[in-house]
């Protein structure tokens, strides 16, 4: 018999895998459990429900993103150099999970709106550091969150180029550096 914590985080793995590989709403408790190798009941045990496992592997993994951001962005020194970094963390980290990143980026919009500020997100941590960058005079003022969407949507138009149409074929994180210095010159 697994223990609970092992069970969870296989529930987890396999629904993560399975909801960014076909969707949720196309992706049921049967084929999560199938997958996994475990009784429908047991996935009860963890989850009121579908939508409970969705939102809760959506908020616990876009947190995570967002706190390591943050503990980026804290290391470096200029607003260029902590976009460039966190964008070339963003694609590190499509390559190494791409099944979490495509979950993340591809529902957003079901979930986002279950955020609250004070909670470390990508976006919010973008804005912070592109407000910080305005005030030090390294990059032009401009509204803050027509930027800060802009930088996310270069680096998410690109991972959607490979994604969804294959017209990329590079590794993303090949392209890593190409992608920060674009962005960069977004907010230029």
């Amino acid at each position: 018999m697994r223990d609970r914590t092992a069970t969870k985080d296989l529930i987890e793995r396999t629904a993560l895998k399975l909801f960014a590989e076909k969707g949720v709403k196309e992706t049921t408790i049967r084929d999560i459990a199938a997958v996994a190798g475990i009784a429908e009941g047991t996935l009860y045990r963890h989850y009121d429900s579908k939508d409970e496992l969705s939102s809760r592997l959506f908020i616990s993994n876009y947190i995570a993103l967002g706190a390591e951001l943050q503990r980026i962005e804290e290391k470096e020194n200029t607003s260029q150099d902590k976009i460039e970094a966190m964008i070339r963390y963003f694609c590190v980290v499509y390559e190494k999970d791409s099944d979490m990143f495509n979950y993340l980026f591809l529902t957003r919009h079901n979930h986002i709106q279950k955020l609250t500020p004070r909670l470390p997100n990508p976006y919010l941590v973008f804005r912070r550091v592109i407000r910080l960058g305005m005030s030090r005079g390294e990059i032009p003022k401009q509204d803050a969150d027509v930027a800060a969407s802009m930088v996310m949507g270069v680096v998410l138009q690109v991972i959607d180029s490979r994604l969804l149409s294959g017209r990329i074929q590079r590794s993303i994180s090949g392209l890593a550096d190409q992608i920060a210095r674009g962005a960069w010159k977004v907010l230029q």
